[in-house]
């Protein structure tokens, strides 16, 4: 029986990985965390004259790596020159060749957002009429494929793994230090770590590939792996590897000094090194935490300086919880005695932790989400109420835990000869010392204090044997062969030779430890606990599954955001330029025409400006000159004067053009077609 609960807990241990496997095999590849709203020129749009750049706005920062922003012609050439550059308020630009010929052109952008996503897609526009093109995109993106599902599966087992090491640990520190002894709970901590560093090393080595081509090929590739090392996320990888190196130290300590101080009895030395780990251990796991919160979610949107610090905080609240069930679980299952008072302990614990865990959450998901619509109206906010569900579900289990912890009989009470303190055996102990001492007789066969203490030792066990006749424990049908044995049908005189004395203790411990468990099985409360644990355990795995695909989705505000632009750039957005045409007509020779305007991007503060002049017949106007000046007479501001450079013919530009407040700004527009030919123009431009 004890074997096959053993087996039920770790099979579901081991379902964490496999279940993360089944959802993201099964879901879409990754979700862009970026998206793009604004593109200049526009998605489908049909331009006059080739332009000088094509300008891609997106909902957040992205980074760029060479090759990440592609315009190819009509005939899959490229048409860009290289040159990729940000221009602020998440605005990027890739310089073109002159002189493009007509024909529809396509952009691909291969890009990584701030919160480590990578970010893939293409559209195409037209110079003087829409051709057909040759260009056809590779099925392989950035995020998708194996490679994406591989790196999700290793990003699920990272959580899961910090969930286990810092959970488990603060389980044995602060409820039962005496557990750190025990062997299932060290393998469980240990288990932990080697999870959570070889999925720190998985995504380390899948990183690039994740976020450029998706082949397994650039897996190896060392130039990629320079690359990422240079960003954000590689930083954040690295430096949780550093973190797991004194993580390593932390465990060797909690499992070596901590541990032989307990056995030897020296309670002050032993508090001193509790407080010591205590400390350092949760500085390590908080600085695990920020790993993710640096680089992912947190790191940005809005209040990102308010947004980092509760994602950590939310992250130890969840390994506290879910960590310490972990460690509660695989305690009654396999501990040899599970103190009530360490369960008793560990109530509280979780209580804090689950407030901890709704506050930091409520605020996460109206940072992430925004308004109630999203919440059914975006996959973000559909797994978000997944979430909730789910831990209103672990909650009503854990309700029932606690009513059980409140009745639970301590099985030390009821054994005779234990400690449940520290889940060790005293009658096992005693008996292990007296068989120590039965090689000790002296030579002449007189009987002495050895000889005396095997004596006691062999009527120990034929006490036992007597007792032992109905059990069906494999460790007591061997202690039943002592029956049989020359030494005690020699009679008390005779030694106990030292291998046979060993024997015995090993006999006496396994007897008093069985006894143990099957006082501790035989409490109905006890029983009941484990029932309600294991479901707040299988609860838990699928909890983990939803918070790690949650992470890997686009955020509810940026999808709405997306939406609101076309999802590729076509519709009009705050980060679009604005645009203004101001038809002309000067009434001399060639004196009618238009003038564009664009102001990029369209906000108060500096502005990009780009003048386009057109002849009637859709032709470059070479115009002797051409001024503006910007009024906004609600605050008596202006006229602020503009003269624009001229680039070629047909073409003005001026940087630095100066809005300071949002309003109706009265464009003037002054067009000189000859020396005495010349009109000034109005328009007038809503900036905000």
């Amino acid at each position: 029986m004890r074997s096959s609960a053993a087996r039920r807990v770790r099979l579901l241990l081991c379902a964490i990985p496999l279940l993360a496997a089944a959802l993201l095999l099964g879901a879409a590849p990754a979700s862009a965390h970026a998206a793009l709203l604004g593109s200049d020129p526009k998605k489908d749009s049909v331009v006059d004259t080739a332009p000088e750049r094509v300008t891609l706005t997106f909902s957040e920062d992205v980074g760029l790596s060479k090759g990440s922003l592609k315009v190819l012609d009509p005939d899959g050439r490229r048409a860009d020159n290289g040159e990729e550059r940000g221009l602020g308020q998440d605005r990027y630009a890739v310089g073109l060749h002159a002189g493009l010929g007509d024909g529809t052109y396509t952009v691909t952008y291969q890009v990584v957002s701030a919160d480590s996503h990578p970010v893939a897609g293409a559209f195409t526009f037209s110079i003087g009429a829409p051709s057909k093109t040759k260009v056809a995109l590779a099925e392989t993106t950035a995020g998708g494929g194996p490679v994406g599902t591989l790196y999700g599966i290793a990003r699920y087992i990272s959580y899961a793994g910090f969930v286990l090491l810092a959970g488990a640990g603060a389980f044995l520190l602060a409820c039962w230090q005496g557990g750190a002894a025990v062997r299932p709970l060290q393998r469980l901590v240990v288990g932990g770590w080697l999870t959570l560093t070889a999925g720190t090393l998985l995504q380390l080595l899948l990183r690039g590939a994740y976020t450029t081509t998706g082949a397994f090929g650039d897996v190896l590739d060392l130039s990629l792996m320079g690359e990422v090392l240079q960003t954000k996320s590689g930083a954040a990888l690295v430096s949780r590897l550093l973190l797991l190196a004194t993580a390593a130290l932390f465990i060797a300590v909690l499992f070596g000094a901590f541990v032989r101080r307990g056995e030897e009895g020296q309670a002050d030395a032993r508090k001193d090194l509790a407080f010591g780990l205590t400390g350092g251990g949760a500085i390590v796991a908080a600085g695990i935490a920020s790993t993710w919160a640096m680089a992912e979610h947190a790191s940005t949107g809005i209040q990102t300086g308010i947004a980092m610090p509760v994602d950590v905080l939310h992250l130890l609240a969840v390994a506290t919880w879910l960590g310490g069930l972990a460690a509660l679980l695989t305690a009654l299952y396999t501990a040899p005695e599970l103190p009530a008072s360490a369960v008793r302990r560990f109530s509280p614990i979780a209580f804090g932790s689950v407030v901890v865990l709704v506050a930091t959450g409520t605020y996460q998901s109206w940072r992430q989400v925004g308004t109630w619509s999203a919440l059914t109206g975006t996959d973000y906010g559909r797994l978000l109420l997944v979430k909730i569900a789910l831990v209103a579900l672990l909650l009503g289990a854990a309700w029932f835990s606690r009513r059980w912890t409140g009745r639970l009989t301590s099985a030390s009470a009821a054994t005779a000869g234990t400690d449940g303190a520290d889940g060790s055996v005293k009658g096992a102990e005693e008996s292990a010392a007296l068989a120590e001492e039965a090689p000790r007789t002296d030579d002449s066969g007189a009987d002495g204090p050895g000889t005396a203490a095997a004596d006691r030792t062999e009527a120990v066990g034929r006490t036992e044997d007597a007792d032992r006749t109905d059990s069906p424990d494999p460790a007591e049908a061997v202690g039943r062969t002592d029956s049989t044995d020359p030494a005690e049908a020699a009679g008390p005189a005779v030694a106990v030779a030292p291998e046979r004395a060993a024997q015995l203790a090993r006999q006496r411990r396994a007897v008093a430890v069985a006894r143990s468990k099957r006082v501790r099985d035989a409490d109905p409360h006890r029983a009941r606990l484990r029932r309600s644990v294991l479901v707040e355990a299988g609860v838990a795995v699928v909890l983990l599954a939803v918070a790690t695909a949650l992470s890997a989705t686009e955020p509810a505000r940026t999808a709405e955001q997306s939406a609101a632009a076309g999802g590729t750039g076509g519709g009009p957005t705050d980060g679009q330029p604005l645009s203004v045409t101001l038809p002309y007509d000067t009434g001399g020779k060639d004196g009618r025409g238009q003038v564009q305007l664009e102001l990029d991007p369209g906000r108060t503060g500096g502005n990009e400006l780009h003048a386009y002049a057109r002849t009637s017949d859709g032709g470059p106007a070479d115009l002797p000159e051409l001024k503006l000046a910007f009024t906004l007479k609600a605050k008596d501001l202006g006229p602020l004067a503009v003269t624009p450079e001229r680039v070629v013919a047909g073409h003005w530009t001026a940087e630095g053009v100066q809005l300071p407040v949002a309003g109706d700004w009265r464009v003037a527009v002054t067009v000189r077609t000859s020396d005495i030919d010349q009109i000034t123009v109005y328009k007038t431009m809503k900036i905000g």
